[in-house]
């Protein structure tokens, strides 16, 4: 069925009636393209609010910083807590908004998840020539991730395992994320395949035979040499947490900072 939660797209923000639309057909597994997913003036609020998060709420890493909304999973568990509204307005509702099909019926990307809607945001930091290494989500989610760039453009890097187990060195493809992009990946892209960000201070090899969205970004033109200049980029990553526990719960776990 099509979604109840309408969103009001503001004015010159185009988005697609159906995910559809923005399949990335060159992956093997289902992953959506969406370039202009929020505004320029969205994007900023949205970093304005992340600058002034309090200093606890940053995780500070060896490179980079990340912060975890609405807290820390524990033990594959998420407290049950509301995301604040400024992570949920617009971005949850926008995502809602669009149906996976052209069919009336069709539903949105969260259809078939726990809680039918993400409940968990992760806030990524990424410098220039910082990235993260070649990596799964684990089974603490729902195969659908969707993640919002915001700042600047970098690659991300989807990588095969060999049958012994081992990682191809090279990424079996690339896939470039601009600001104000939202990238949707699902089934075995989440399940079966890695996905990490190189370290380095330079996207090369930029090209439609290289990038497999290529089609589906809203500049390609700004990467006709090849190449992009990193800039801080910053994530969102949406995800809905299976398992969620009440505090004062059975886990008393949860209780703990």
């Amino acid at each position: 069925m099509a979604s109840d939660y309408p969103d009001e797209t503001p004015v010159g923000l185009t988005l697609p009636d159906s995910l559809d639309q923005v399949r990335i057909t060159s992956l093997p597994a289902t992953a959506y393209y969406i370039s202009d997913f929020i505004t320029q003036q969205e994007e900023n609020a949205i970093l304005d609010k992340i600058a002034s998060a309090p200093k606890p709420r940053w995780k500070q890493l060896t490179h980079r910083r990340l912060q975890t909304w609405p807290s820390d999973l524990v033990h594959n568990k998420l407290i049950d807590a509301p995301l604040p509204a400024w992570l949920n307005d617009p971005i949850v509702p926008r995502l809602r908004s669009i149906r996976l099909s052209q069919n009336p019926d069709s539903s949105d990307i969260f259809f078939d998840s726990p809680h039918q809607k993400p409940n968990h945001v992760l806030i990524n930091e990424y410098p220039p020539g910082i990235g993260i290494m070649p990596h799964k989500d684990g089974p603490a989610y729902h195969p659908v991730v969707c993640t919002v760039s915001l700042g600047a453009s970098l690659c991300l890097n989807i990588y095969k395992s060999q049958d012994d187990g081992t990682l191809d060195a090279t990424p079996a493809w690339r896939i470039l994320q601009e600001p104000r992009s939202l990238l949707i990946t699902t089934s075995t892209l989440y399940t079966d395949f890695l996905h990490g960000i190189a370290d380095i201070t330079e996207d090369v090899e930029l090209s439609e035979s290289m990038i497999a969205n290529w089609s589906l970004l809203r500049s390609p033109d700004e990467f006709t040499d090849g190449r992009n200049i990193r800039k801080t980029r910053t994530s969102l990553t949406y995800r809905d947490v299976m398992k969620v526990s009440k505090i004062g719960g059975r886990l008393g776990l949860f209780q703990k900072k």
